[in-house]
């Protein structure tokens, strides 16, 4: 292709719209994404907002991007806004808790009224313990457990009902136990329940995988097990639920981008093909081991049903525990 002609085309695509069709070698894909954060600034969700905004960007996938924060409603003052407006040039990030949040009711949509696009990133859970414990693997949390349950309390950095609830609860319930006998205890965030496990508060923590690792890699917290099919390179003396005895055990927070509903078949399309090119580029794996992120790929049909068994999943084990 003539480099004149490849001006006539770059510079067509901006004039006629965001849109602009993918070339075998990398070149833009899409021209501009909006991406609506509905959390605040150094979130999870930011991070992930900011952190694909600027693979995409540096890499040449998209031609620009930018960033809004809507806090509100746990999430839903920024779905009410993506459904009202219908921009198809916007992407909002979300990851499980659109599903723990849309049984609840905390906000009456669901996933079903957006246009899912893609689940990208995804951090495992994990069972952790401190480094003096007396408990050293999860046979050993459930032994202590079976006995007595009220004295084995477990932490996590969300609400009763929420998702670090909810993995201790499957990880128990899966290891052949009652799991409506956890005695969790709820801390403001991640970070704070970790100082309540440091400190002798609790007895195990529930929380992500890749919040752990660092501490267990300096000898201060021990990782009984993590909620993956598979080891995590990261740490691969780590066994699995699974391999630990939580039988069937898998739950991953994933984290991905929803378009407006009603967003073309032409401008998904587009959207998807420029996050599955951003795998193969060096911006993002920089992006992603600067953030500790573990790559997902599930788009379009195939995240669609990926949501709809997590939310089977969840509202099952929600219903169990009677939070539903």
């Amino acid at each position: 292709m003539s480099k004149i002609l490849k001006v006539a085309l770059a510079t067509g695509a901006l004039l006629c719209g965001t849109l602009s069709i993918a070339q075998a070698d990398g070149h833009q894909v899409v021209g501009e994404i909006k991406f609506l954060i509905p959390g605040g600034a150094g979130g999870g969700w930011d991070g992930t907002a900011r952190g694909t905004g600027e693979a995409l960007t540096k890499s040449g996938l998209i031609g620009s991007a930018t960033y809004e924060n809507m806090s509100g409603g746990g999430g839903g003052k920024a779905i009410a806004h993506i459904i009202e407006t219908a921009d198809p040039d916007t992407l909002m990030v979300n990851s499980t808790p659109i599903v723990i949040r849309s049984l609840t009711k905390v906000f009456p949509q669901s996933f079903r009224d957006l246009t899912p696009i893609a689940g990208t990133i995804g951090d495992y859970g994990a069972i952790v313990v401190g480094k003096d414990s007396e408990i050293a693997d999860l046979a050993g949390l459930v032994e202590a457990y079976t006995a007595d349950p009220t004295n084995v309390a477990v932490g996590g950095g969300s609400v009763a009902g929420g998702m670090d609830h909810l993995i201790v609860a499957l990880v128990m319930k899966n290891a052949g136990t009652d799991a409506t006998k956890v005695k969790y205890i709820p801390y403001d965030a991640g970070g704070k329940a970790m100082a309540g496990l440091l400190s002798g508060e609790i007895k195990a923590l529930a929380t992500g995988f890749g919040e752990a690792v660092e501490l267990a890699r300096q000898g201060e917290v021990n990782i009984l097990c993590v909620t993956s099919k598979e080891r995590n390179a990261a740490m691969e003396d780590v066994p699995t639920c699974d391999e630990a005895g939580s039988t069937g055990t898998e739950f991953v927070n994933w984290r991905g981008f929803f378009g407006a509903p009603g967003l073309s078949d032409e401008k998904k399309a587009a959207y998807i093909d420029a996050l599955e090119k951003m795998y193969d580029t060096e911006d993002w794996a920089t992006v992603r081991d600067r953030n500790g992120w573990v790559d997902i790929f599930n788009s379009d049909a195939d995240f669609v049903k990926f949501l709809e068994d997590q939310e089977k999943q969840i509202g099952d084990l929600m219903k169990e525990l009677g939070f539903l």
